[in-house]
């Protein structure tokens, strides 16, 4: 069988894995880091993937590639192709005001009545991470730079446009040039934008041009064709991939990371999978998107033309790391310190806003540690409540998720921070539902190889379904629910 290759181009990293197209079995890998901060010029993703494809032994062989990558960010073009300032990622919250502002002139000024507006128009209520905050935010803050901007591409649009060879003008790496009208994205990240509606023109889908002018005064920009979950975005450049493939490699539309991991996993309507990374991501694939005005729960479309459903808070894992430096520990000691606490650490909480927060929707907040008493002044206390008050906002995000009815049959366990014991132990806990946790692996890379070989697939039979890869269960755990835990997490959870 052909193989087919997956990008992950994450806030943290890149990595590849190349795949079997029909089995699903991993042949090879490769893996490069991303710098650090909220902005970062796109040139590093470029270098960071060149270093992973080599570390995967190189891509020369595969039929078909795809990207899944962060979502929202900006990366914005001139008419030449050239990066016109550094790319603001999804977790830059220089934008809230701006959020702010657009949500109240969509109103009409009553910012409830724009909430609900901006819900019902594209299924999410603004906040700094969508791309048409930073918009409004560039346009303001950097009027030379918004006047300059020609195209407006995400992440993912940006990598798939590198590889297929088009970029910069007189960049020898960019064979094509800088034809803006190839860029191309996918339903699920255009979802994420603030300015397309996954639900327009009886689910087909459309972009809102009167919200993009909104927000950057204009709507002149070249923004990317949206394609269809497994139509083909192109042909890699050869000196890219697929030079030995008989026609080059197919390139795939690619998908938002959110989207990625739940094609990798399999998702359908009904499972749940709740991720422990950089950020802390709970979705739900459904048949459409809701619009909750309240902006607990963003409705984003899936990779497969289903909707998806999250809600998202910025402070996962990097709750953990904060723990582990305070108290000078490793991951499995921090694991073993929590669980010799009681569950509730006796009234021990942690509000854990410690970067802001996006759900609820609080950019300006600080964390809070609530409950210290001489009793609950020790290591082991204070580990418990970290984990605690990390996973409580994921379950509030699980609550919302309910009130907007989506059913909830299984939840799934996934992210780095899902292999900690303690984690898993208080998930089950906080959460009051059976825990499966599949294999580790790279979801994100696996769901864009997924895609791969899906339009591969398509290339020969315009009405194949996606492929049918297995994913492997590592632990199922039985619920264990202890009330006191979000009892008490959401007594104290608004005072801030």
């Amino acid at each position: 069988m052909p193989l087919v290759a997956g990008v992950d181009t994450s806030t943290q990293s890149c990595k590849i894995v190349v795949r079997d197209a029909g089995t699903g079995a991993l042949v090879r890998s490769g893996s490069a880091k991303h710098p650090d901060g909220t902005e970062i010029h796109p040139d590093a993703w470029w270098t960071a993937f060149g270093e992973a494809a080599a570390a995967a032994g190189g891509l020369d062989d595969v039929a078909a590639i795809a990207v899944g990558g962060q979502q929202h960010g900006l990366v914005a073009l001139d008419a030449d192709g050239r990066v016109v300032r550094d790319a603001l990622l999804w977790n830059d919250n220089r934008s809230a005001a701006a959020a702010q502002d657009l949500v109240a002139e969509l109103g009409d000024g009553d910012p409830q009545a724009g909430a609900q507006a901006w819900a019902d128009a594209v299924g999410s209520v603004l906040v700094a991470s969508l791309t048409v905050t930073k918009l409004r935010w560039l346009r303001d803050a950097e009027p030379d730079n918004a006047a300059r901007v020609a195209a407006v591409a995400l992440p993912h649009d940006w990598l798939t446009w590198r590889i297929a060879g088009y970029g910069p003008a007189d960049d020898p790496t960019a064979p094509l040039g800088p034809q803006l009208d190839r860029l191309t994205t996918d339903r699920s990240d255009a979802s994420g934008t603030g300015y397309y509606d996954a639900q327009a023109d009886d689910g087909a889908g459309a972009y809102r041009p009167d919200l993009l002018r909104l927000a950057l005064g204009r709507d002149d920009v070249v923004l990317p064709r949206v394609l269809g979950p497994a139509e083909c975005a192109g042909v890699a450049h050869p000196s890219v991939a697929g030079r030995d493939a008989h026609g080059g490699a197919l390139l795939g539309p690619g998908a938002g990371d959110n989207a990625g991991a739940s094609l990798g996993l399999g998702m359908t309507p009904g499972d749940i999978a709740i991720s422990i990374g950089t950020s802390g991501v709970v979705s739900a694939v459904a048949p459409r998107r809701t619009a909750d005005g309240s902006g607990a729960i963003n409705g984003f479309a899936d990779a497969t033309g289903n909707a998806l459903m999250l809600a998202v808070t910025l402070n996962a894992a990097r709750v953990l790391d904060a723990a582990r430096a305070i108290l000078d520990v490793g991951f499995d000691a921090l694991a073993d310190l929590a669980l010799a606490a009681p569950p509730g650490a006796d009234g021990l909480v942690l509000v854990p806003y410690l970067e802001g927060e996006r759900t609820p929707n609080r950019p300006d907040a600080t964390g809070t540690l609530h409950g210290i008493r001489l009793a609950t002044s020790t290591r082991e206390h204070l580990a418990r409540a970290h984990v605690e008050g990390m996973l409580c906002g994921l379950a509030d995000g699980l609550d919302a998720l309910r009130a907007q009815g989506v059913p909830v049959e299984r939840v799934m366990l996934i992210g780095g921070a899902a292999q900690s014991p303690a984690v898993q132990q208080v998930a089950t806990q906080v959460f009051g539902l059976p825990i499966t946790i599949p294999e580790p692996g790279e979801y994100v890379a696996d769901g864009a190889a997924r895609q791969a070989a899906w339009v591969l697939a398509s290339a020969s039979d315009p009405h194949a379904d996606a492929p049918s890869w297995a994913t492997s269960v590592a632990t199922t755990l039985d619920a264990d629910p202890r009330p006191v835990v979000r009892e008490q997490y959401a007594a104290v959870r608004d005072l801030v």
